[in-house]
């Protein structure tokens, strides 16, 4: 299916959880990113061949950033997806999802896998609501106030 501006990106890994990020037009999509330095490129692909799934995770520093879909760093066996049927949310208007995302792009942020994740920043995004429905235990569709 083609995108469209605001819709959720799930980048579906293969051991049953996933990367998100909004998509932002022309093939791009925004998303918590590593910070690109040459030396964090080297680091993180050593984390990367050390654990495969969720080395960037373990890096901690990231940035909001705006790169095509298609550079988006992923596992081999990833499935990229529009997504929006996973929230039982209603998007915003996309003037509101739109001031969001000038609000949070080029931030450097860190990484909290329980209270700002990806996840959190995608929904947050789309419906101004921070949700993580993939943490086993937490209750779905709730908003994480941390994280908004």
């Amino acid at each position: 299916a083609s995108a469209h501006f605001g819709d959720l990106i799930e980048f579906s890994y293969p051991i049953g959880y996933s990367h998100w990020g909004v998509y932002d037009g022309d093939g791009y999509v925004i998303h918590f990113a590593v910070a690109e330095t040459q030396v964090m490129n080297t680091f993180r692909g050593y984390l990367q061949t050390v654990f495969p799934v969720c080395g960037d995770l373990l890096i901690g520093e990231t940035k909001i950033r705006r790169v095509p879909v298609k550079e988006v760093t992923v596992p081999k066996g990833a499935h990229i997806l529009v997504c929006n049927n996973r929230h039982a949310l209603k998007p915003s208007t996309p003037e509101e999802m739109r001031i969001r995302r000038d609000a949070l792009l080029d931030k450097e942020l860190n990484y909290k896998l329980f209270s700002l994740n990806c996840e959190h920043f995608a929904t947050f995004v789309r419906y101004g609501k921070a949700v993580c429905n993939q943490i086993p235990g937490k209750t779905k569709n709730k908003e994480c106030e941390e994280a908004t």
